[in-house]
C-alpha cells in the first residue's frame, strides 16, 4: 500500500505542473469539447509510458541519443507552431463558446491531444527515467503497485481537469478572457520550445 501511495504522490508531482499538454486540457474542457476523448488519451498515454518505465524497456528508450534528438526537434518544432497559433488567436481574439462556433473533429483534436502527450521528451524522462529508476527499487509486485499509483494520479488529473475547466465557462464568454488565455498559452509553448532547444 504503501508503494502505491508513494507511486500515486510522485506521479502527481509530475503531471500537475503547467505545461502544454495541460494548457490544452484546460482550453478543450473549457469550451466543452471531446473532454472525455482528451482526458482519455492523455491518461493513457501516461499510463502505457508508466509500465514501460516500470521495465528494462524503459531504461533502454531514455538512453538512446537519436531517439531523444528526434522527439526534442520534433516537440520543439509542433510546440512553437501551436505557441504561434494560440499568439494569433489571442491577437484576434475570439468567442469559442458562442452556440454558432464550430469544435474541431473528433480525429482532429485525438491528434493533438497525442503530439502533445507524445512529442514532449520531459514525458519520457519522467515517466521512462524517474518514475521507472524509483518503481525499480521496490519488489515485483510493489513495482506494480508503484505504477498503479502513478497511474491513478495520471486518471485522476486529466479527468478533474477536462471536466473541471467547464465550470470556467461563464467567464469565457467574454472574448477578452479567451486572449488572456490563449496569450498565456502561447507563452508556455514557446517557453518549453525554447526550453528543450537549450537543454539539446
Amino acid at each position: 500500500m504503501w508503494s502505491y501511495l508513494q507511486g500515486a504522490g510522485i506521479g502527481a508531482g509530475l503531471i500537475i505542473a503547467i505545461g502544454a499538454q495541460n494548457s490544452f486540457v484546460l482550453a478543450q474542457g473549457i469550451k466543452r469539447q471531446h473532454p472525455f476523448k482528451i482526458a482519455a488519451t492523455c491518461s493513457l498515454c501516461d499510463i502505457i509510458l508508466i509500465l514501460i518505465g516500470t521495465t528494462s524497456i524503459g531504461t533502454l528508450l531514455a538512453n538512446s541519443p537519436q531517439l531523444i534528438k528526434i522527439a526534442t526537434w520534433g516537440g520543439a518544432l509542433f510546440l512553437a507552431c501551436y505557441g504561434l497559433r494560440a499568439c494569433c488567436s489571442a491577437i484576434k481574439g475570439k468567442k469559442e463558446l458562442d452556440q454558432g462556433s464550430q469544435p474541431p473533429s473528433g480525429q482532429k483534436t485525438l491528434l493533438t491531444t497525442l503530439a502533445l502527450s507524445l512529442l514532449n521528451p520531459h514525458v519520457y524522462l519522467d515517466t521512462c527515467v524517474l518514475l521507472g529508476t524509483l518503481g525499480s527499487r521496490f519488489p515485483t509486485t510493489e513495482r506494480y503497485l508503484f505504477a498503479a499509483g502513478a497511474a491513478s494520479a495520471s486518471l485522476l488529473w486529466f479527468f478533474s481537469l477536462s471536466f473541471g475547466a467547464a465550470l470556467l465557462a461563464p467567464l469565457f464568454r467574454q472574448s477578452f478572457a479567451w486572449r488572456v488565455l490563449d496569450g498565456g498559452i502561447a507563452l508556455v509553448m514557446w517557453g518549453i520550445a525554447l526550453t528543450l532547444l537549450r537543454g539539446s
